[in-house]
């Protein structure tokens, strides 16, 4: 079978095609994947930038920018593995690519809120990550140690200009 596939690539690499693989972390939630601009469905994860804005946690008395700190963990889970998606088949209303992307089978959406560096975003995804959220609450994990605003409040207090 190894035979197999090496017989695959090279016939593409023979023929002038290539495989290519580049991915680019935009913030917690959001790749670029093969030049595509991908939004992980289900999830929502602080702002890294939002009309000028970066989202502000606090961890005691200390300012944490808490999107940059979701893009972080995102970036150190996927390391120097490859991102595989399962696309969903209508794009959100903003017309962005939606889907659940994994690295070595492990969901990064379910990864980022079981460690608490998301939020199950239920205005889309039905309560999928809603146990995952529960166990990073429970235990005190990620963003839970903080106090913060969910982004998709901290996005409406931008938008009505209260911070």
């Amino acid at each position: 079978m190894k035979s197999f596939f090496t017989l695959i690539l090279f016939f593409f690499l023979s023929c002038g095609y290539s495989l290519a693989y580049e991915l680019k972390v935009v913030d917690g939630d959001t790749i670029i994947l093969n030049g595509e601009k991908i939004r992980f469905s289900g999830i929502d994860t602080p702002e890294s930038y939002y009309r000028g804005k970066k989202q502000i946690c606090y961890d005691g008395n200390t300012q944490v920018f808490c999107g940059d700190l979701s893009k972080k963990i995102l970036i150190k889970k996927i390391g120097n593995n490859e991102v595989s998606c399962i696309k969903e088949k209508k794009p959100d209303k903003y017309k962005r690519i939606l889907a659940e992307c994994f690295v070595n089978n492990v969901s990064l959406s379910r990864y980022l809120v079981k460690s608490g560096y998301a939020f199950d975003y239920t205005y889309y995804s039905k309560k999928k990550f809603e146990k995952d959220q529960e166990f990073a609450k429970d235990n005190n994990l990620g963003l839970w140690k903080m106090k913060f605003d969910y982004p998709w409040v901290w996005r409406k207090k931008v938008r009505e200009k209260k911070i």
